[in-house]
């Protein structure tokens, strides 16, 4: 068998009252050693463009960089970041459970023993709710969390979900909707569709410009994330030999909201991302040194980016390059997880898993002329999630939390503070202070004693989506004077 993909078509006939429908499923073949080398490939360019874009985050952000060439490198080797660290503790714990879909009370179990440091934005906030007792996917919710509408946690905590479902980009999808919900929701879930189509489609797509398009088929019509996708894509069109001036097109229009919600919000680094892609045509280090250089939230967009290069060609390719890179994983910011990890590691960890995932959908594993190989079926980009209609879920969720948080009010003190938190973020703060004075009172009072979540309210870009923050101040409620660097508990 040459090492080259062997596609196969298959159909399966089902009958279906009184006549014969025709089912078609298309399955790929992958030999064995061809799919771990594109896992290890991607792998590899994430943590490639993370660790290398580090010197390029927040520097480009009212203008284009300047990087003329770049050089991939890890002469030290690489190290935990968040880009690719919360995928790493998903994963491990994916590898020794064999679920596939780790449920929520274990993921907050997870991220109370090993993530307490060296998350921001919308993780630093789901791990603040999480000290309440509030488990995902709630942490990642619109009307809890001022963070989980524009952050691009959805973003650079997906690649991983990709890597593991070759050419399932609907599998993809799910799998990354439910680790990525734990902080986000709404537009940037629609973010994790896009990047993990992208990436299982990258492991029998070889052509950028098909890459995206099959990821912007995984987003919600109606998403603004589908708009941002076509005017890239337009504007790369127009100026196919001038990537500043899709820069610029792009920091017109969506460069609009100011602060922090542009720089660590999915819209621009969307477009970022996409235009690297298209602009870089898949040579890896002209793709990542474009993502440097469109600039925002550099190293998350040139950990995307690099992923799904990476899996286009393969870790033997970018070993044969040249570039000095040491193989290990240095284990600086997660107590508890290995300490001995390298890339390769990590990657055989991706591996073992993927093997998990192809086999629950339908896959096999065969052995043609001595030689073992995968087949696997394979899926069409889809959305599998659409907007939530409304984006902030109020309703649904004050059905499900109401008759928790009237019990909590009597509670200890950590359940009263849970259920002020949430009384306050669902508007319901008015009625239970004059129905049930006392105990609101106590609530508040509960509440006001974890000083690192109220800090971390008010520093986030108001919402508006939820108003949360003016919510919290008619409840009476203020950022307590801070008298050392804010940590998680």
């Amino acid at each position: 068998m040459r090492r080259s993909l062997v596609l196969i078509i298959a159909l399966a006939i089902t009958g279906t009252t009184g006549c014969a429908a025709v089912t078609r499923r298309t399955y790929v073949e992958i030999p064995d050693d061809l799919l771990a080398d594109k896992i290890q490939g991607g792998l590899l360019g994430q943590i490639l463009g993370n660790l290398n874009g580090l010197p390029h985050e927040l520097k480009y952000n009212d203008a284009p960089g300047n990087v003329e060439s770049y050089i991939p490198a890890l002469p030290e080797g690489a190290h935990t970041d968040d880009d690719t660290d919360i995928e790493w503790i998903y994963v491990i714990k994916m590898q020794k459970s064999g679920s596939l879909f780790v449920p929520y009370p274990r993921i907050a179990e997870l991220w109370s023993r090993h993530v307490n440091t060296h998350i921001w934005c919308a993780n630093e906030y789901a791990r603040l709710l999480m000290s309440l007792g509030i488990e995902p996917p709630l942490t990642g919710r619109i009307a809890l969390n001022p963070w989980s509408s524009f952050n691009i946690s959805g973003q650079f905590v997906c690649e991983a979900f990709g890597l593991i479902a070759p050419c399932m980009p609907q599998a993809a999808s799910r799998l990354g909707l439910h680790y990525t919900h734990v902080s986000i929701d709404g537009e940037p879930a629609q973010a994790t569709q896009l990047f993990d189509t992208m990436i299982a489609t990258a492991f029998i797509e070889a052509d950028a410009d098909r890459i995206v398009a099959a990821g912007q088929t995984a987003l919600d019509r109606k998403s603004v994330l589908s708009a941002v996708v076509s005017d890239v894509r337009q504007w790369y069109a127009d100026n196919p030999a001038d990537w500043r001036k899709t820069w610029h097109a792009i920091h017109r229009r969506y460069a609009r909201h100011g602060g922090m919600r542009d720089f660590n919000g999915s819209e621009l680094n969307t477009a970022a991302i996409v235009g690297s892609l298209l602009y870089g045509q898949g040579d890896f280090v002209e793709t990542v040194r474009l993502a440097f250089n469109f600039g925002w939230d550099a190293d998350c967009n040139a950990a995307t980016a690099g992923t799904i290069v990476g899996v286009m060609k393969g870790r033997k390719w970018m070993e044969a390059q040249g570039w000095t890179i040491r193989d290990t994983y240095r284990n600086l910011t997660r107590p508890g997880l290995p300490e001995d990890e390298t890339i390769t590691s990590y990657g055989r960890r991706l591996v073992d898993v993927a093997h998990k995932v192809i086999l629950a959908h339908g896959g096999e594993k065969k052995v043609l002329e001595g030689r073992t190989v995968w087949r696997i079926a394979t899926e069409r980009p889809a959305n599998v999630e659409p907007l939530p209609q409304p984006t902030d879920r109020l309703e649904e969720l004050r059905n499900e939390l109401l008759p928790h948080i009237h019990r909590d009010l009597t509670g200890t003190a950590r359940e009263r503070a849970r259920a002020a938190y949430l009384a306050v973020a669902l508007g319901e703060a008015e009625i239970l202070a004059r129905d049930r004075p006392s105990d609101w009172q106590q609530a508040v009072a509960a509440l006001k004693t974890n000083p690192k979540l109220l800090r971390a309210l008010f520093r986030a870009p108001a919402s508006d989506v939820t108003g949360l923050q003016d919510r919290a101040r008619g409840a009476g409620l203020e950022p307590a004077p801070s008298t050392q660097p804010d940590g998680n508990e």
